[in-house]
């Protein structure tokens, strides 16, 4: 039988019903631990003798279904479930790294990865350096002899800057540098990291993989079962791991995956045709763009545009948060990928951490929106925005 359609993959893989009871929606294991039978299979499943679930922090049905379905998504041969994106984050790099190792990054990181990157250096002398890694020289010219790591958003947040993942790979692979990708922004449905030859994957799955703001979670997929088995200890002894009924949300999220990020990417490119025309809009920042600096990498590595996008207005830092405070539907918020439109100001919200000048060599300007276009009518998300850019320029923006 040929290899299964993305769309098919979304709702069946991992799962077989008939060893379930015949169940069609894959149970919900809500339990700590689990009994042997007896204490010499207790024994055997401690020592890896036997396979059998043990107590659910080391690995419980309803994460495993997931966790199968995601590997398989992504084109892995594992993955792991975790409580957040930063449980995922920071699992992945602890696995990777020793005090005293060096990580590079795209030119660009959701504010918590930076934090986490500073407490590393801080506490653990595990430095990093950052990277626009346009051309295969950017990328040669800040590596170091102990760089172990090279960790990229693509799309970057919020900037909406692209990297080409196959020229950062073709870089790593000769140094033997792992690289990992923070897939949030694309979901599995529009980019695959792996396949064009990264190591590592990883999601917020709070944001397009659950898509209805009622979890949160992360998940990592590793192009070798070596990778994830490294990974392991570190989630069993840190503990950021995920609960079956987030593990179960998820499923339930990822079966309507591919209509939600269909309807998400045709209202963004709805969305984006509107603020491009618009006289208070400086600039828009979308990879579905075909003027975008970077838009032949999305032509080349994404399915389609995505749906969020960045613009910068005409105004100072007080005059653009006086648009967010004007809108009436779309909701002022952090995350990306619910069902209802979002919208925040990156400078002083989701990285506020990162220092004023780091902002500014990011391209993060007091200007700058970044908004998660959602599955309403975009006749209303037009609407709305309208109007409140119409109310902020009466006021002299």
């Amino acid at each position: 039988m040929k290899k299964k359609q993305i769309e098919t993959m979304l709702i069946h893989e991992g799962y077989e019903s008939s060893e379930y009871q015949g169940s069609l929606t894959p149970p919900l294991f809500q339990t700590s631990t689990f009994t042997f039978p007896t204490a010499h299979h207790g024994e055997q499943s401690f020592s890896g003798e036997s396979n059998g679930y043990i107590y659910s922090r080391l690995g419980n049905p309803t994460v495993h279904i997931l966790e199968e379905r995601m590997a398989t998504l992504e084109e892995g041969e594992a993955a792991l479930a975790f409580g957040s994106g930063m449980a995922a984050v920071s699992t992945t790099l602890f696995s990777l790294i020793r005090a005293g190792d060096h990580i590079v990054c795209s030119k660009g990181i959701y504010g918590c990865t930076f934090g986490l990157l500073e407490m590393l250096e801080n506490r653990f002398g595990v430095q990093h350096d950052f990277c626009n890694m346009s051309t295969e020289e950017d990328l040669i010219e800040v590596i170091q002899e102990n760089t172990k790591v090279i960790f990229i958003e693509t799309p970057i947040n919020p900037t909406m800057k692209l990297i080409d993942i196959e020229k950062v790979v073709a870089v790593a692979k000769k140094k033997n540098i792992k690289v990992v990708v923070d897939n949030t922004f694309c979901s599995p449905y529009l980019q695959n990291p792996l396949s064009l030859g990264c190591d590592i994957v990883l999601h917020s799955a709070t944001k397009y993989i659950g898509g209805h703001g009622d979890v949160i979670a992360g998940i990592v997929v590793c192009k070798t079962k070596e990778l994830a088995d490294a990974m392991l200890p570190v989630r069993k002894d840190t503990g950021g791991i995920m609960s079956p009924f987030d593990a179960w949300l998820l499923l339930r999220g990822l079966k309507t995956l591919a209509v939600r990020m269909e309807r998400h990417c045709d209202n963004a490119e709805k969305v984006f045709a509107f603020l491009q025309s618009h006289p208070i809009v400086k600039e828009v920042y979308y990879p579905g763009d075909s003027n975008h600096p970077d838009y032949y990498i999305s032509k080349k590595q994404m399915r389609k545009g995505g749906g969020v996008i960045a613009f910068t207005v005409h105004g100072s830092k007080d005059e653009t948060q006086e648009i967010l405070n004007h809108l009436k539907m779309i909701k002022i918020a952090v995350s990306l990928g619910d069902t209802e439109t979002l919208i925040q100001h990156p400078a002083t919200m989701t990285h506020s951490v990162v220092p004023k000048k780091l902002q500014q060599k990011m391209g993060i300007t007091d200007n700058m929106i970044r908004m998660s276009v959602g599955l309403e009518a975009w006749e209303d998300i037009v609407d709305d925005l309208q109007q409140a850019f119409a109310n902020t320029t009466k006021q002299k923006i």
